[in-house]
């Protein structure tokens, strides 16, 4: 739901305007990432049926990534960058559920399920810098291993255990500081730019620079929602066979729409 005439008049902001579309960047209060999940919930309990539905992929991403971490260990970033590159556009059909519901329409399931195919372009264009900056991670990932694991890089289920090892620390030191700068890389990249360019058909580099500048004016903000994220996730793959995921992911889908509203007027 678009904020009121009061809340949003009483919203500092950063004014960003160019010669063809006008735009501001809200500055956020701390409490606006759980505004987004209960505005996000809000959404699943209108579409309980479809939301599930465009959680159950996300869900065999999670059951798959989880097979293959315990029988190839070595292929797990492989299945990463599968999951990164098709989640954005299972993505869009939720936040096309939630455009829609925002702007009183009736839900249109059918129309979710393509409402990409209208924004091929710049989709496409995202998911090629998507598809660069997760080979490129998991390159790096390689050399972090190769230069600082101190045992023998095992094949087996005792990874994580050979990972944990004490003589390991720089490795994993290393290995989640890479991780951290590739995942707020992803993170800022696509916090609002794949609502963005539903809602207004905008082109994938005016998306992407948007969505930085979300990120670069609101940070604190932002860095509480990836921690939401994250222990949302986690908490998700924790269940049993990762069922949570199914949930989880919709919600997270639908607030991050809110998010995109609240942030980019």
């Amino acid at each position: 739901m678009s904020n009121t005439p009061s809340e949003e008049s009483s919203r500092p902001s950063v004014a960003l305007v160019s010669e063809a579309t006008p735009k501001e960047i809200i500055l956020l209060p701390w409490s606006a990432p759980l505004r987004w999940l209960r505005l996000g919930w809000r959404d699943i309990a209108a579409h309980p049926g479809t939301s599930v539905f465009y959680g159950l992929p996300f869900w065999c991403m999670a059951l798959i990534l989880h097979g293959v971490f315990h029988v190839g260990p070595e292929y797990s970033m492989t299945v990463i960058v599968g999951c990164i590159l098709l989640g954005p556009f299972v993505a869009m059909g939720l936040y096309d559920l939630s455009r829609r519901k925002e702007q009183g329409l009736a839900s249109d399931f059918v129309g979710s399920l393509t409402c990409w195919k209208h924004h091929l372009s710049s989709m496409g264009i995202l998911v090629v810098v998507l598809l660069v900056l997760s080979l490129l991670w998991g390159r790096v990932s390689l050399v972090v291993t190769a230069l600082f694991f101190n045992t023998n890089i095992p094949s087996d289920l005792d990874v994580m255990d050979a990972a944990l090892d004490a003589g390991n620390w720089e490795f994993i030191a290393t290995y989640i500081t890479v991780g951290c700068v590739f995942s707020a890389l992803i993170f800022s990249l696509l916090v609002v730019s794949i609502p963005m360019i539903l809602d207004r058909d905008t082109d994938a580099i005016t998306a992407a620079i948007t969505s930085f500048q979300v990120v670069g004016n609101n940070t604190a903000v932002m860095v509480l929602w990836a921690v939401l994220i994250g222990l949302s996730v986690l908490v998700s793959v924790l269940t049993p066979y990762s069922v949570g995921m199914a949930v989880v992911a919709p919600l997270l889908a639908h607030a991050s729409w809110h998010a995109y509203r609240d942030s980019v007027r």
